[in-house]
């Protein structure tokens, strides 16, 4: 039940990032919750499998950076899940560029963590 409620969660940030940040858009056949989603479970399977890696091997960047790098390894691993969800489900994020990206990737943590917090459902 976790699961559904962080996959929900991840699906109406995803949503809300798209809706807020301009040069992003839905790509695909399907709706858009239809998107939503499938990024959203992309996301998270990359969120449990590379990501920690990402972050392990960006460490020394970002001690320098004060953790503001973390925020280029979320909007790269954003942009991997609608990839990868597009590629294989023929529907995703389109992103206009790698700003649209990280200001999608701030906002799909922000709204997130508010939904998932109101949902009870921890990260």
């Amino acid at each position: 039940m976790t699961f559904l409620l962080q996959w929900l969660g991840s699906a109406i940030a995803i949503a809300a990032a798209v809706w807020i940040v301009p040069g992003t858009a839905f790509i695909g056949g399907s709706g858009a919750w239809m998107s939503a989603a499938a990024v959203a479970l992309f996301l998270a399977l990359i969120n449990l499998s590379i990501k920690p890696l990402l972050q392990v091997l960006s460490l020394p960047v970002s001690v320098l950076t004060l953790g503001i790098f973390a925020l280029v390894v979320n909007a790269l691993m954003l942009e991997l899940a609608s990839w990868l969800s597009s590629n294989i489900l023929g529907t995703g994020i389109y992103f206009a560029g790698f700003g649209s990206a990280f200001f999608a990737a701030i906002i799909v943590s922000i709204v997130g963590a508010i939904v998932n917090g109101l949902t009870g459902a921890k990260a």
